[in-house]
Parts: structure tokens; C-alpha cells; sequence
């Protein structure tokens, strides 16, 4: 059947403009289903499609929409029919032919609690919010998308599942918080995708989920939505000792000894051809030698993704997703599960002191300095030419102090090692006069990165009973290890820089 629809006379032109032209940041408003007076208008962008049709799955009818636009733009106006769950079927020149729900009949909302909190810098688990999870809305599947983006005139979800269009897929936003956010049904996990940005006055540009849980193996660098809750974890005999360990010893981590064995994964051990082992393989062949040799704990070298094999993992892009050179998320679960039930236990190299500057990364994100100091004398490493973040935004404090918790909570990692700490505190660190800006008291100390330190380590410690922090901070900085109430930095050791390598 063909609607006899009048759709135009309700349709918002100037909205619809900014639709055709992929640079409006409220697809909603305009594409969609639209109850009326005359009947369900609905509305669709299908670029380069020559027909398109609106399934009704509870009515049983297929209505044939009308080209509004060259383009691909289409509507239709279905009288005496209510709100219902439709699928579009769109036709292209070629005569083939694409069937799917259409993405802007979902109307998620953000939990504004979990957004204030955000913003606010103390949302503990805003990987939750922020990244790509596999939902199902109205009994549909697909997954949930949302991205930090403020400064953005459009952001859009892209992958295989659209041909990498930007126009498919444009995400609604958030104005008090920034946010952009979209359900898009039938993506699944293993889907390849990234987030299209248009900057003010700029082309849009590529970038990786910065919460993204899984990317592809370098020197491709798309992230893929990866479902983490799946796996079955048996370590709870080692994380409950853990924590009775320090009820017993009231948090003194000085109280058992240690001894720790770093390692890189990816230089340990190799396969016969010289390719990287998996985590799982790794797992018993590492073990064996750490309990043989009287190891209590492994180190990482940093596990989370990064670009470049010669970095060692410390110049990091996916901070939230194991490194793909070895495995898949699951698979690295398998690994920290597998050390804890042989007595070992985990610690992590984790890099907040700067993020590298690849254009699919954090740098200048959404065409503003968003995670880095739009100064460069505040915002760049003159030796190391990386990015320095801006501890004093609290969301990127949030994005930082989540991480760690993600990687203890998540992965049951049992400490963090906190890399290049120097850097951090001292604003002039590794600069020359003319290369740095003094705090408002006129000094050198980085205020901004000493707080977040303390939140980070206060939080942790409140969180995850037994998870040592430790510092790898290269000068005299007094009070490193001395505890939060006396005006220390609260952390449990101090690295001890004269046995690096």
C-alpha cells in the first residue's frame, strides 16, 4: 500500500537542512517516528537510497515512503495508525536492498545522576556510561553508544554497518553534559567501529572510542564492542585473602613480604615464528617460572592498547582495552584469573602522566584541547613530544581515576603502578624557562595533579581493600608513601628506580 500523506505540511525544513547537510547534534527532533494529528509521521535519512519503505510489525503493512530529497531523505505520513515498531527497507540504485530497524525509534535516555556525577568528576564507574555496550531496547538488540564530545558540532557512530557513513548514524546530545548518545540495533560484539567528529569549521575526522573495551591489532586502531561481563571468574578465594590480609594488618602494606618480577609480555616469550603469544598460552608458561624463581607477584609492563611495538605500552591510546597483540579481553581475564589461582598476584604499569598524539586518539578530540591544556606550555612533553593531561577538568580526572578502578575492579588487578609521577608534579618538569606556567602561588608544584593524585589514591584504597598503589617518581618529593591524613600522597610504595632497566 502507498500512504496518501500530506507528511510535508509537518515536516521542519530548516531542521531537515541540517539533517541533509550532517551537521545538527538533535537527529531527533526531526528523524523518527512523530505522532500527529493525521496519523504516525515518520521520517528517515538512507543516503543514496532511491526507495524506502516503513514494515509495521504490528499493523503487518509495508508503506511505501516518499522521496523528500535527492539525497535520500524520506517520509511518510500513515493515517489512523498509532505509535508501533517498524522496520525500513531501503533500495539502491545498484537494486539492492538493506533492511533494519531504524535507530531513531529508540529513545534511550542518560541517567542524569550518572552525567552529573561525571561532570563532576566523581562518576566511579563511568565506563558504564561512556563507551559501546551491547543492550536490548524494547526487545531489540543492538548496542548503546555514548562519547564525551562538547565542543563537537556532530558526532556520529560508524563502522562496517553503515559503510563507515557518517550521515547514517548521527548521535543525539546531551547539552548540559556534552555527551553524544545512540542506541543503533543489530550491532553486536565484535563489530568494528569509531566515532565521526565534526569539528567547528573543519572536516570531521576519525576517532577510537576512548572507552572503547576491545581494539583492532595495530596498525589498524578502530575499537570493536566487546561484551566483558561473560566471563565466569574463579579467583574469589584469592581476592577474599587479599582482603582479610588487610583487615588484619589495617592497610599496612609493609606488613607481608613482596617480591615482584617485571615483565613485558609481548619480549618474554614468543612463539617459534616470532609472533606474539596469547594471554591464555602465556599464562601456565609464566606462572611456572615466577613460582619456580619465589616470586609473590608479576608486574606488566602496560597491557593497554597502544600504537607502537617500541614504545613498550607507555604511550597508550585505549586505555580501557587490553592490548589485542595478545588476545581479547576475556582472554586477559583468563590470564589474571590463572596468576591468582597460583598465588600470584597482578600488578599493573598504568601511564596518566601524557597520551600520544595520534589523530585517531585523545588529541584535540572534538576540534578543542579537550583531554590535554590548550597551552602548550601546560599541555606538552618538550622530551617525549606527548600530550599532558588536564588533571584540573574533572572529567578527565574521571576518565583517569575510573581507569584505575576499571582495571582493579574489572580485572581484579592487584596494584597499580603509577608511571612517570614526576612529570606530573612538577610543572616545569623537563622544560626551560619560557616552557612552563607557575601554579597561582608562583611555584612549580602541578596543584591540579597532586589533588587528582590524592583522590585517585584515596578512592582506590575506600574501593578495593589490599590494592597497592605505587609510585614511580624519579625525584625527592617528600611524603610520597605518607599516608592522605598526614598530607602525604598516600601512596604504598615507591618505586625503586635503581633497578630499572
Amino acid at each position: 500500500m502507498k500512504a496518501k500523506s500530506k507528511a510535508y505540511d509537518y515536516m521542519n525544513w530548516r531542521e531537515i537542512e541540517g539533517i541533509l547537510y550532517s551537521d545538527i547534534d538533535y537527529p531527533f527532533n526531526v528523524l523518527g517516528p512523530k505522532e500527529t494529528k493525521k496519523g504516525l509521521l515518520i521520517q528517515v535519512f538512507r543516503p543514496d537510497a532511491v526507495k524506502s519503505y516503513v514494515i509495521l510489525e504490528e499493523d503487518k503493512v509495508k508503506v511505501e515512503m516518499e522521496l523528500m530529497d535527492d539525497a535520500g531523505y524520506f517520509a511518510c505520513l500513515i493515517p489512523k495508525t498509532k505509535l508501533q515498531k517498524y522496520k525500513v527497507l531501503s533500495v539502491y540504485e545498484d537494486k539492492s536492498e538493506y533492511v533494519d530497524y531504524d535507530p531513531y525509534e529508540f529513545k534511550i535516555e542518560l541517567d542524569e545522576r550518572e552525567v552529573s556525577s561525571f561532570n563532576n568528576g566523581i562518576n566511579y564507574e563511568v565506563y558504564n556510561l561512556l563507551g559501546a555496550h551491547p543492550d536490548e531496547v524494547d526487545g531489540v538488540k543492538g548496542t548503546r553508544f555514548a562519547v564525551w564530545a562538547p565542543f563537537a558540532m556532530r558526532v556520529s557512530v560508524v563502522g562496517d554497518f553503515n559503510n563507515w557513513d557518517g550521515r547514517s548514524h548521527m548521535m543525539q546530545k546531551h547539552y548540559d553534559s556534552g555527551i553524544f548518545y545512540l542506541f543503533i540495533p543489530g550491532v553486536k560484539p565484535g563489530d568494528i567501529y569509531k566515532f565521526e567528529v565534526l569539528k567547528k569549521g573543519n572536516n570531521p575526522i576519525l576517532k577510537s572510542d576512548p572507552y572503547g573495551f576491545e581494539s583492532e591489532l595495530r596498525p589498524d586502531n578502530a575499537s570493536i564492542v566487546s561484551d566483558i561481563d561473560r566471563f565466569k571468574w574463579t579467583d574469589s578465594k584469592w581476592i577474599k585473602a587479599r582482603e582479610k590480609a588487610y583487615d588484619k594488618y589495617k592497610g599496612d602494606a609493609l606488613a607481608k613480604p613482596i617480591c615482584i618480577y617485571e615483565v613485558h609480555l609481548g619480549s618474554w616469550r614468543k612463539t617459534e615464528d616470532d609472533e606474539f603469544l596469547n594471554y591464555r598460552d602465556i599464562a601456565p608458561l609464566l606462572a611456572d617460572y615466577v613460582k619456580d624463581m619465589g616470586y609473590t607477584h608479576i608486574e606488566l609492563m602496560p597491557i593497554m592498547e597502544h600504537p607502537l611495538d617500541q614504545s613498550w605500552g607507555y604511550q597508550v591510546t585505549g586505555y580501557y582495552a587490553p592490548t589485542k597483540r595478545y588476545g581479547t579481553p576475556e582472554d586477559f581475564m583468563y590470564f589474571m584469573n590463572y596468576m591468582h589461582n597460583e598465588g600470584i598476584g597482578v600488578i599493573l604499569d598504568w601511564v596518566p602522566a601524557h597520551f600520544p598524539r595520534d589523530s585517531y586518539g585523545m588529541s584535540e578530540f572534538d576540534g578543542s584541547c579537550l583531554y590535554e591544556h590548550e597551552d602548550p606550555r601546560q599541555g606538552t612533553h618538550p622530551d617525549w613530544g606527548t600530550l599532558i593531561y588536564n588533571y584540573g577538568r574533572p572529567e578527565v580526572s574521571n576518565f583517569l581515576i575510573a581507569n584505575a578502578l576499571f582495571w582493579a575492579e574489572v580485572y581484579h588487578a592487584d596494584g597499580i603502578r603509577m608511571d612517570a609521577v614526576a612529570s606530573m608534579l612538577y610543572l616545569d618538569y623537563g622544560k626551560s624557562d619560557g616552557q612552563w606556567v607557575a601554579n597561582m602561588y608562583g611555584g612549580n608544584e602541578n596543584l591540579e595533579a597532586i589533588e587528582f593524585i590524592k583522590h585517585l589514591n584515596s578512592i582506590m584504597h575506600k574501593r578495593n581493600k589490599g590494592v597497592f598503589m605505587i609510585a614511580e617518581e624519579s625525584t625527592a618529593w617528600s611524603n610520597i608513601t605518607t599516608d592522605l591524613e598526614e598530607d602525604g600522597m598516600g601512596f604504598d610504595f615507591k618505586w625503586n628506580m635503581g633497578w630499572m632497566n
